[in-house]
């Protein structure tokens, strides 16, 4: 058995000093068999326990000598004086009572770590994660303005609710309490919620800040208890002109002047987006071939960076409201503002507005939507080419689609199917201006 080291004072060991050299030090210190202090050549000190445990072993070693003994172990105890002499012979003794009983203090404490680590993921609130999720996702988009929309669905309507929750805690209930006002009246909005709500909580899983299934997936989950988005009234389209009141609307239409009145006109007729037409250019413009270009990524036209150019056939009466629109010297927006710049979206809305409530004065019944009552609204005018095509056609729907920029089948169909149709549509909006016009076809539709 080794000779027991002498029990060294507190005193003699804050005096003990490092030799010299570049290597640390061990020196026992007694009270505790294998308890040692390490002294560094800068002087700083730790303790470490230096011991056996385990069964007794036979080894044979290279020179073929049989050597028998236990397991050894060394383990850090902490720095002194941060850990004084009393404190480093009580952890010593414990260390070695637990591997004497079969447990690995270091291994023990890295579980503990861990523990700690997991338990504070999970306790990562809803908003912590929604802003680590929103800083990588947010690169994904073209513009600072989509950026900000995006972000704000949930800033609004799901923070307020589950900002200051853990996310580990987050269930159905409370997915429900966020989505359950906004479902029937506020659809649209309402699933962009969801999805992003989906999205979180599955970087929060992936992350390890939350475990379990994800309370906000649709499929087999929230289906159970929601309507489908699509039978829900709030999901119908923006609020649109009736059909039989739209060679009406058209003709008021024509009675206004100004660049909104005329920039309206030409949404109409083409069944785009107001941002697709207040930000067009002059340069994605070609009279000659009557083809209207959008390239990816161009500003409010609600294509992203990484779609596909859209080509919107122009029609006769398309070119001749594009041919009589003054240029602005040094501008090469196709519809400016007075003031020069393009047009904000509440000028096109302002002449919709003032049309409808012109018509109301005058005694009729205004341009309204007919499920909701709601004034119609520039966007609307889309929904009602669509209702047209729908009801008052035999025109393929799904050319229409194509020409309101959506997609059409599933990705493999997508994939496969890339015909724009430019000419075959050419044909529909010519007949969808016709129709605005109230002129009656020569032939079905």
């Amino acid at each position: 058995m080794p000779p027991r080291a002498k029990e060294l004072t507190p005193a003699q060991i804050k005096g003990l000093k490092h030799p010299g050299g570049e290597k640390p030090i061990k020196i026992a210190v007694g009270g505790v068999s294998g308890l040692h202090v390490q002294i560094w050549p800068s002087g700083a000190k730790s303790w470490v326990l230096r011991t056996r445990y385990g069964e007794w072993a036979e080894t044979t070693l290279s020179d073929g000598t049989i050597q028998r003994g236990r397991k050894k172990r060394e383990l850090g105890l902490g720095a002194y004086p941060d850990v004084l002499p009393g404190a480093a012979r009580d952890k010593a003794r414990e260390a070695k009572a637990k591997l004497e009983a079969g447990i690995d203090p270091i291994a023990e404490r890295k579980a503990i770590q861990a523990a700690l680590i997991a338990g504070a993921r999970r306790g990562m609130t809803f908003k912590d994660a929604w802003e680590k999720f929103a800083a990588e996702k947010i690169k994904e988009f073209s513009t600072d303005k989509y950026r900000e929309q995006w972000k704000r669905t949930v800033e609004i309507y799901a923070l307020p609710d589950l900002g200051k929750m853990a996310v580990q805690d987050i269930g159905l209930q409370d997915v429900l309490r966020v989505l359950t006002p906004l479902w029937d009246d506020k659809t649209v909005t309402a699933v962009k919620v969801r999805e992003r709500l989906e999205k979180v909580l599955a970087y929060a899983t992936v992350q390890g800040y939350r475990t379990g299934d994800n309370p906000a997936r649709w499929k087999g989950n929230l289906d159970m208890v929601l309507a489908a988005p699509g039978k829900v009234a709030g999901a119908e389209n923006y609020p649109a002109v009736q059909l039989d009141d739209v060679a009406r609307w058209w003709q008021a239409l024509q009675d206004r002047d100004g660049m909104g009145a005329t920039a309206l006109a030409f949404q109409a007729l083409t069944a785009t987006r107001s941002g697709a037409v207040r930000f067009a250019t002059w340069d994605e413009i070609d009279l000659e071939a009557r083809l209207w270009t959008i390239q990816p990524g161009r500003q409010s036209s609600k294509i992203t960076a990484k779609d596909t150019a859209k080509r919107i056939p122009l029609t006769d009466s398309m070119v001749a409201l594009l041919e009589g629109l003054p240029r602005l010297a040094g501008s090469n927006l196709v519809f400016w503002a007075p003031r020069g710049g393009a047009l904000s979206d509440a000028t096109m809305g302002k002449v919709m507005r003032m049309i409808h409530e012109a018509d109301l004065k005058a005694g009729g019944k205004g341009y309204a939507d007919a499920k909701t009552g709601a004034q119609a609204v520039p966007h609307g005018m889309r929904s009602a080419f669509r209702t047209w095509i729908s009801d008052r056609t035999a025109l393929d729907g799904d050319m229409a689609e194509v020409a309101l920029f959506h997609k059409v089948g599933n990705k493999v169909a997508q994939s496969y199917n890339r015909a724009e149709m430019v000419e075959k549509r050419r044909h529909m909006m010519a007949a969808w201006g016709d129709f605005a016009r109230g002129i009656k076809p020569e032939r079905a539709v």
